[in-house]
This record gives structure tokens, sequence and C-alpha cells, in this order.
């Protein structure tokens, strides 16, 4: 290969990049990202930076002596990806032609409907959303979180630090159900009544109201939350319009093999916006976590170089952290489908626990609260299990 293009300038596409030398590809390479930002380290937005105890030059995910050798295209939007010519299109009508192609445009956060202009409403993914927010939290005031998956949890505890009121509204029974299951979840999330975190559960959002700045988040029962600032946490979409005609399969994301392989030749995905086969579920899964993006394009860029004949190996399961009032948060596998949950060190009500979750008797995940090393030698007993 004479050029790869690597879309996406974050921490999936920056490892991507590194993989490709790392495996000893010497051409032209190529980097194309749609902010104008070099890549930067996402966890800590919602938490240190957010804090402000963390700096944007922190943030840097390059080493100062790093050099790629790579083109870099920063603020370059890719709207197109045309098969024939093998050329990814950008929004200022450049071309970008290249022999392999690496998917790692990532997913956005997804928005209320209606909010458009509204001053006072947040979503939390990127290095501008985050000092944005910033700004607004250190003038204090009533937040409202809607949605208790992990920022929004985050952005809560960062915020009552801070000495904002605030209320996590989730419709689900508790914050983190999703990822955590509804038993451990409850658990977690009673970290924030602990630290006087008004808590609405089992309760959707009908809209907002506010004439220029939102004042109040409406819920479907009928209650009106006060409100200077709300941030929306809802999950996040893939960031795959751009493939829309060009022989891409999507689905959930971009549709890949066990290592990341598209269905065109020469074409693979990872991060965020990458749907990976799963052959121990016999399932595609999309993973929005940091590991995933640091680890998974090992395998990626080995099958575009090799032309996939190598062999991918078994990925790790899904590992994530996330740090609220002060503890450890640890989670790996996958708690869809585990049938019990047991609780086998420390105490819920302690906030400071080891719990496996099983299916059938076997392990499937793990969650950790401020037992960090307990946690890694389940992660790691759990990897081999499932190898």
């Amino acid at each position: 290969m004479r050029t790869v293009a690597v879309v996406g300038a974050s921490l999936a596409g920056l490892s991507a990049a590194r993989s490709l030398r790392g495996q000893g590809y010497d051409g032209r390479l190529v980097v194309i990202g749609d902010e104008l930002h070099r890549p930067y380290d996402r966890p800590p937005l919602s938490k240190e930076f957010l804090a402000g105890t963390l700096g944007e030059a922190d943030l840097a995910l390059e080493t100062d002596d790093e050099d790629l050798g790579a083109r870099w295209l920063l603020g370059a939007r890719a709207t197109g990806l045309d098969r024939r010519a093998r050329a990814v299109r950008l929004a200022d009508g450049r071309e970008v032609r290249a022999d392999g192609i690496v998917i790692a445009t990532g997913a956005a956060a997804r928005t209320l409907p209606g909010t458009e202009g509204l001053a006072g409403v947040h979503a939390l993914r990127t290095l501008d959303d985050a000092r944005a927010l910033r700004d607004e939290l250190a003038l204090g005031g009533r937040l409202v979180v809607i949605g208790g998956g992990f920022i929004g949890a985050e952005v809560a505890s960062t915020a009552r630090a801070l000495g904002l009121h605030v209320t996590v509204v989730e419709a689900a029974p508790a914050p983190l159900a999703g990822p955590l299951g509804e038993t451990m979840g409850a658990v977690v999330s009673g970290l924030h009544l602990d630290h006087g975190v008004r808590l609405l559960c089992g309760v959707g959002v009908k809209g907002l109201s506010g004439e220029r700045r939102v004042d109040a988040v409406l819920l479907e029962d009928g209650r009106s939350v006060p409100a200077d600032i709300v941030v929306v946490g809802v999950g996040a979409r893939p960031c795959v319009e751009w493939l829309a005609g060009s022989g891409v399969e999507l689905d959930n994301g971009v549709k890949c093999g066990a290592d990341g392989r598209t269905g065109l030749p020469e074409v693979v995905a990872v991060g965020d916006c990458a749907n990976w086969y799963d052959p121990r579920a016999g399932a595609h899964r999309r993973v929005e976590h940091w590991t995933g993006a640091r680890e998974r394009p090992d395998a990626a860029v080995a099958a575009l170089l090799s032309g996939g004949s190598t062999e991918p190996g078994l990925p790790r399961p899904p590992y994530f952290w996330s740090d609220q009032y002060g503890v450890k948060i640890q989670f790996a596998g996958h708690a869809a489908g585990a049938d019990s949950v047991t609780v086998e060190e420390g105490a819920p009500d302690d906030r400071n626990v080891l719990a496996v979750y099983r299916r059938a008797g076997r392990a499937v995940a793990v969650l950790g609260m401020n037992q960090p090393r307990l946690f890694t030698r389940r992660r790691k007993q759990l990897a081999a299990a499932t190898a």
C-alpha cells in the first residue's frame, strides 16, 4: 500500500496510525479529523477537566517527541467515500485518495429535539462541549442531568463537588441500570443519594421550557423541574452518515468482522463507530469504551496490511471505568443476559464491593467499587475463561 487514510483523529484513529507504523507500514499516512484539535483524551472531560483540576495540555494523547510521519488534515469533515476511486471526500471539496482506509469517525452525542439554540442546554462529547459547560458550571445554580449513564453520572458528581444543586432524571428504574443491570445500578447510583443529588427515576422527559434560556425540564408525568443548566446525556450515535451509498454495510455503525474488516477490500473500522463481530456472543457488538479504541486497532491494522490473512484472535472482554464522588468504579464484560449477580467482597452500603455476574453458572462480567486489586484479578480470570 502506498497510501493509508485514517478517517477520525481521536483515540481510535491515533491508535490505528500508531499501529500502522508499529507494524512496519512506511508509506504515506493521512489522518483526517473533523475537529481542529490534535487527539485528546475524552474521559477526563466529564471529571477533572470539568472540575478545573486538569488543563487542556494535560489532555494531549501524543507525546512531545512523537512523530508518526503523517499528514494531518484537521477541521476537515468527511462527507463521502468513493469506493471505485478509493477516495475520501471532504466537506471543503477536497478528496484524499488511498489504497487502504481506516474508518474511525467515532460517535456523536444524541440531542433532544427542539432544544437547538436554547441557552443553558449542553451535551458533553468534545473538548469544545466541555469548555462551554465548564464555564456555565462555574456560575453555580441548579443543574438537571437528563440520562443516568456514565457521562451523566460523572457530570452530576463533578457538579455536586462544585456546589451546584443537582437533579438526575433517568427513564430506567435506576441510573446505570443499562450497563450494570438494575440491582448493581441501584447500588452505584446510591452514591448520588449519599451526596445530596436528587434522583428522579422511571420517568421520561417531555421537553424543556424557556424563551431564550432553559428554565425547567418538563417530565412526562406532569412535573416540572427548575433548571439553570441542563446536560443531556442520553447516549451517542455512530458517525457513519457520510458512508451512505459507499457500499460499506451499516448496522448500528459500521458492520465489521472479528478483525474490523468491512465488506469492502482494504477498508476497516475501529472505535465507537465500529460494530465488530464478537465470536463469544455469536453477534455483532459496538463497544464505546476507551480500551476498545486503544486495543482493537492493532487487529484491524494487521488485517488491513495482510489482506485479511491474519487470525484476529479473541478481543478481551470490554472494560470501562468511572470515578464518582471519589469512588473508583470498574466494570468488565457484558451484564446483559446475566441471570444472577453476586456480591463476593465488601458491602453495598459501604459502596465498596466486588460483584460477579453469571449466566448458567459461568462468569460473564465483573464489577468493582473501590476494589482495584480484586477487580484486576477477576478481570484476568474473566478474560482467560472466555478465551
